[in-house]
């Protein structure tokens, strides 16, 4: 099977690092993510603006360039190895793939506001109670005139202190753990909603969270996308999705960790030798390397096999998600331990890498229930 990427796929990487390596500044995004906004506005409008990069993966008709698997996995990779805070999973990948299979009217414009970098928009699916079930929704929402009434709680809502727009779930019809009756909500965060409440805070890996209330929270009638009850083949579509980006997205972070820590050991004296040259530490640098290999491999399998049936789907990204779950915590784990007390100071890039893949590996389902739901489509 032929791995290469094409020569525009190629232009997009080689454009997207370019940018990054004279445009994005590790330490001027930390500082943005620990005592600023968030996240820097600028850096996301030059994506759309300057890179065409938020349109990349949406359709032609709202302004994209048409992409698919293979164009999202290379710019999330190339946004893991630089560290990248702003929200393109969560917007473009999430976001915009929920929305493209909802159709509509009001889908198709906040597409187009997406692609051109007007809008910000985040999934707000887990509870409470579900933990990483997202089919276990006990939010509800009824109609009352013309109009939707929510009610319920979310919680580690990722990118919505930042958004301008939530996708909620929210259950119509059924029981609590019902696949049917699952329906899928537009709420503008600019319009104002008595009822809606935010409680923000920032993550272990600086990225922006927030925990949601919907007490009584009214939504025009057009606030639903798609049909009533029938948006959990979408979301369960939208999470193997999100998870495939980040599991390519943690690939870029330990390939920068892994050539950090070698060049690391190649600088660092002891006993008036490199560290490197000795062999005990060449072995865990070396099983670093084969993690890594067998990431990016489970990483193509998902790849590969997101356009498959639904069951082909889950088990090739349930698979990549449990081996880079592995992987990454492997990889940061030795690279800190490699570089000594320095790599958990906030000084040297290596503590915020490993911040990050550790928080990975709970994205979009932990590694153990990747694990769980791979061996339960196995026997089936």
């Amino acid at each position: 099977m032929d791995f290469n990427l094409t020569d525009e796929q190629e232009l997009l990487r080689n454009g997207l690092t370019k940018f990054l390596s004279t445009r994005y500044d590790l330490e001027k995004s930390r500082a943005a993510a620990k005592t600023g906004p968030g996240w820097q506005p600028e850096i996301w409008q030059a994506f759309a603006e300057e890179l065409g990069l938020l349109g990349a993966t949406l359709p032609e008709s709202v302004g994209g360039i048409g992409g698919g698997p293979v164009e999202t996995m290379v710019i999330a990779e190339a946004l893991g190895h630089a560290l990248v805070i702003e929200p393109y999973v969560d917007t473009v990948v999430v976001a915009g793939g929920l929305l493209q299979r909802a159709g509509g009217d009001t889908a198709h414009r906040l597409l187009g506001r997406i692609a051109e970098g007007s809008a910000v928009v985040a999934l707000a699916a887990t509870e409470p109670q579900s933990g990483d079930w997202w089919r276990d929704v006990a939010t509800t929402a009824r109609r009352d005139g013309d109009q939707w009434v929510l009610d319920g709680a979310k919680i580690v809502a990722t990118t919505a202190p930042l958004a301008s727009h939530l996708l909620v779930t929210a259950r119509t019809s059924g029981n609590q753990r019902d696949a049917e009756g699952i329906s899928l909500f537009l709420v503008d965060m600019g319009a104002g909603h008595p009822g809606l409440a935010l409680n923000s805070y920032r993550t272990i890996d600086d990225r922006r969270a927030a925990d949601i209330t919907l007490e009584g929270v009214r939504l025009p009638a057009d606030a639903l996308l798609g049909a009533a009850g029938q948006a959990w083949a979408s979301l369960e579509q939208a999470r193997d999705e999100g998870a495939t980006a980040i599991c390519a997205e943690a690939v870029g972070g330990m390939r920068k960790v892994l050539d950090d820590t070698v060049e690391y050991s190649k600088q660092r004296h002891q006993f008036g030798q490199p560290i490197g040259s000795f062999q005990v530490l060449q072995h865990r640098m070396v099983d670093m390397h084969m993690e890594l290999q067998q990431a990016i491999a489970a990483v193509y399998l998902a790849v590969l096999n997101l356009t498959a049936d639904a069951a082909t789907r889950a088990r090739a990204v349930s698979a990549a998600k449990a081996t880079v779950g592995r992987a990454a915590r492997f990889i940061g784990q030795n690279a800190v331990q490699l570089h000594g007390g320095m790599g958990m100071t906030e000084e040297l890039a290596i503590g915020h890498y490993f911040k990050r893949l550790t928080a990975m590996q709970y994205e979009f389902g932990s590694t153990d229930h990747h694990l769980t739901r791979y061996a339960q489509l196995t026997r089936s």
